[in-house]
């Protein structure tokens, strides 16, 4: 799932469920773009268009690691993407639902908590494994561990999002539930895994945001 770029104060504490703040809002009433604390449509699109741009998504099969209400599939389906396969797999059952209501082309949709599981997403045999805001409210060290994860298993590339640590103004300062992740060091590991690394951080003031493309060949 996302966090939104102007956090709210339903936090968890480092280290613990980053999965708390959704399940908050989801019991507070929350539905669909609701569920995912984005601020705004608009800020997510963007950020699909900077992955869509980064990585190759068309002709892949992809899992979307954190898919919230299907939003990612529902861009690709507009975009005239034709991807082989997308699966969105998400830690609440309820935002899994609502995206399994959508009924969104060549997509499937599974409930299932890759943080507590890390083998999940080897078992979904993507190509290409999306996690778009999926970090933001996980400590370093977790953050770190889904990747290994995403990394493992994926097929041919991996690209990921995070609030980055080097953003200046007029980024917006970040509360809980969000939090910023050290950007060089995630930059770091993503060099030592493959050479085939790109990396932007310009599509928002201030380098708010960052986005990392990872592939295993020249492919």
């Amino acid at each position: 799932m996302t966090t939104n770029d102007a956090s709210n104060a339903n936090g968890s504490p480092r280290g613990g469920d980053p999965l708390a703040p959704y399940r908050r809002a989801v019991a507070d009433g929350a539905e669909g773009f609701d569920a995912t604390l984005w601020a705004s449509p608009a800020t997510q699109r963007l950020r699909f268009e900077v992955i869509a741009g980064m990585a190759d998504l068309c002709g892949r099969r992809i899992v979307d690691a954190g898919c919230g209400p299907g939003d990612l599939a529902s861009y690709l389906a507009e975009s005239g993407c034709e991807h082989q396969e997308y699966t969105g797999v998400d830690g609440l059952e309820t935002v899994i639902e609502q995206a399994q209501a959508r009924e969104i082309p060549r997509s499937r949709f599974i409930a299932g908590d890759f943080v507590a599981d890390p083998g999940l997403l080897a078992s979904l045999e993507g190509d290409v494994v999306v996690i778009s805001g999926t970090l933001n409210t996980m400590a370093d060290d977790q953050a770190l561990a889904v990747l290994e994860a995403a990394w493992s298993a994926a097929g041919r590339a991996l690209a990921f999002n995070f609030l980055s640590d080097r953003a200046v103004d007029p980024a917006p300062r970040q509360l809980a539930p969000a939090r910023r992740l050290p950007t060089m060091r995630l930059l770091d590991w993503a060099l030592s895994k493959t050479p085939h690394v790109r990396f932007r951080q310009d599509y928002f003031a201030g380098g708010h945001d960052a986005t990392i493309a990872m592939r295993r060949s020249e492919d």
